[in-house]
């Protein structure tokens, strides 16, 4: 079972902003959110966690794009 999280909790584990986390997706540096009804949207917890990892060891903004693109390619696979 896949836990998805509301931008609440994302900007509270990712120490970033509401606006700063859509400019992220926007810049290919976070990934979109799966839409769960129509006004409704959130991140699965295991693509956060992969990021917050990725920027602990000192990702580059390209290889986050990469894994960016990975984690999003992921989800259309299963």
């Amino acid at each position: 079972m896949i836990l998805l999280l509301p931008i609440s909790k994302i900007t509270t584990a990712y120490s970033r902003g509401k606006s700063s986390i859509y400019s992220d997706i926007h810049a290919g540096l976070f990934p979109r959110p799966v839409k769960v009804g129509a006004k409704s949207s959130r991140w699965p917890n295991h693509e956060v966690e992969a990021l917050i990892r990725a920027h602990i060891e000192g990702y580059s903004e390209e290889q986050i794009r990469q894994l960016v693109a990975e984690l999003e390619a992921n989800r259309i696979q299963k």
